[in-house]
């Protein structure tokens, strides 16, 4: 059939083009440029392969709080940056062949938040609310190992592969966490935040001596691992307050435990650190780059003091991990798009997921699409709106100029961006005009006054190209993720289609499949001759 179809001038990228003639400007009303464009796009999915290949490496980009709203907002502001109207922009994730959405209730609550929904996309099981790798039938300060569930950095380790975890958030935050700790809640990052009935221990306890295993760990949160009796290494950093109260020094505890194994090891605190670490010549990383959470990419110290970006950190963690013959997982998040919606600061939201958009682009480049499977999605939504009929082109981060019909009945403007909830609330609404609405720290308006925005409870999108990207369709459940990802790379449960299956080259491995497609076009080919 496609054979037959190929014949057909409509296809023909060289005879659209003649057809065309002079280029057409990029806002227009010519029905030639949406028709031409919507022909590559048919071809190009006409032409799409299906990869079941194994996948060698898995790489799990996670957007925190980047729903499909704060998506659309931030590809038109990378159109804009670049000089474009911006609508007509991609971001890099966008470019994927597969794509599905994701539900993201948890077991009791229908908005959730990180942690819940990350454990369900990391353990392939729903569980409650602020709960982090146990399961949500347990008491409030179960943490034993009955409660605890699995995540695929077990399944991925037991099966000989590398792990690393790249966050701009503190590595001990929800996200990151529910890769690897078993707490029931969130907050439990450092001892000093455990009740005193619990016999838990703390988050950044068990990233150390229990998940000593993981060879890249890059993000912040150094207040987590140093002991009340220490400065922090970095001036202006945490105060000893906000450092563990029990005296350890779970950074000289990590070195301890890798130097006894034999491995190489290097800790790093700043850009001058990461710059001269060789992924060569090393085996285990532990890079604490901020006290609390790493710097805005708005707002990054780019000096040797300061701190790399998440494309730099993602970019190193893969050049380590890849050495590795039988494959690595990697988790990437950014996690600051959650904190700025928080905040009601929608410009650093979207350079955020910018930043994001740069460190996928930058692991594209870095694998083989047959033998990598990379997966992009949310963990929830925020209540962040794109409103108001502005004209095409207009700034994304900029005021609205509605026909007169929905002017504002105030007769004040609005910004293009709003909230539902949050901070940017006040009595006698804002004239957005009186100030600037593209500033760093402009807080968008918002209609329930909170003194910090809320998630939202919408589905959000997974993105994904690789081996198995193809199972990523239609609407699913989030714990859903998990399944996938350990079936495309053999580990955990259901590995007894593993057998015979590669990594070296595209294939359809469904015979059945092959044999009736040839009948059909042997049959379609027969009837029109």
């Amino acid at each position: 059939l496609l054979e037959n179809c190929k014949t057909n001038d409509l296809t023909s990228r060289n005879t659209v083009f003649l057809f065309l003639g002079p280029a057409i400007s990029e806002i227009s009303e010519d029905p030639r440029k949406w028709w031409t464009e919507a022909q590559e796009q048919l071809r190009d999915s006409l032409s799409q392969k299906i990869n079941t290949n194994k996948a060698k490496n898995v790489i799990l980009f996670i957007g925190d709080g980047m729903g499909v709203s704060t998506v659309t907002a931030a590809r038109i502001l990378k159109g804009q940056l670049r000089n474009r109207s911006g609508e007509e922009s991609i971001l890099e994730f966008e470019k994927f062949p597969y794509v599905a959405l994701s539900k993201t209730y948890v077991t009791d609550r229908q908005v959730s938040d990180s942690a819940a929904t990350a454990t369900a996309i990391l353990s392939g099981i729903k569980t409650k609310w602020q709960h982090i790798g146990v399961d949500g039938t347990n008491g409030s300060e179960d943490c034993s190992v009955d409660a605890r569930i699995e995540t695929i950095l077990d399944w991925s380790q037991t099966e000989g592969k590398s792990t690393g975890i790249v966050t701009n958030s503190r590595i001990t935050h929800a996200t990151p966490a529910a890769l690897y700790a078993h707490v029931p809640n969130r907050n439990w990052e450092s001892d000093t935040s455990l009740p005193n009935s619990t016999k838990c221990r703390d988050i950044a306890y068990q990233l150390i001596h229990e998940n000593n295993d993981i060879q890249v760990l890059f993000g912040g949160g150094r207040s987590k691992f140093l002991p009340d009796t220490e400065a922090d290494i970095e001036k202006g950093g945490s105060t000893q307050k906000y450092h563990r109260r029990d005296g350890l020094n779970l950074i000289h505890n990590w070195e301890t435990i890798i130097q006894k194994r034999g491995g190489r090891y290097k800790f790093l605190c700043n850009n001058t650190d990461f710059d001269t670490l060789d992924p060569n010549n090393v085996d285990y990383v532990l890079g604490l780059f901020e006290s609390n959470h790493m710097q805005y990419e708005l707002e990054r110290d780019r000096g040797p003091s300061g701190e790399p970006s998440l494309e730099q950190m993602t970019k190193k963690a893969i050049q380590i991990l890849q050495r590795n013959n039988n494959g690595f997982f990697l988790l990437v998040e950014g996690g600051r798009i959650d904190h700025a919606h928080h905040d009601s600061k929608a410009k650093k939201a979207l350079y955020e997921t910018l930043a994001l958009d740069e460190a996928i682009k930058t692991a594209v480049e870095l694998t083989k699409e047959e033998e990598t499977l990379i997966v992009v999605t949310a963990d929830h939504s925020h209540v962040f709106n794109i409103a108001g009929y502005p004209n095409r082109g207009n700034d994304i981060l900029g005021i609205v100029d509605p026909p007169k019909k929905w002017y504002p009945m105030d007769n004040k403007p609005y910004t293009t961006l709003l909230y539902a909830n949050g901070p940017g609330w006040s009595e006698v609404r804002q004239d957005p005009r009186t100030v600037d609405t593209t500033d760093d720290n402009y807080i968008q308006i918002s209609a329930v006054p909170l003194s910090q925005e809320t998630h939202g409870g919408e589905d959000v999108a997974i993105y994904a190209r690789g081996p198995m990207s193809h199972l990523f369709h239609g609407v699913k459940e989030q714990h859903y993720i998990a399944h996938v990802m350990a079936y495309a790379s053999c580990v955990g449960a259901n590995q007894n289609h593993c057998k015979g299956i590669t990594n070296s080259s595209y294939k359809i491995t469904n015979t059945k499949f092959n044999l009736f497609g040839l009948f059909i076009m042997f049959l379609y080919k027969t009837l029109i001759h």
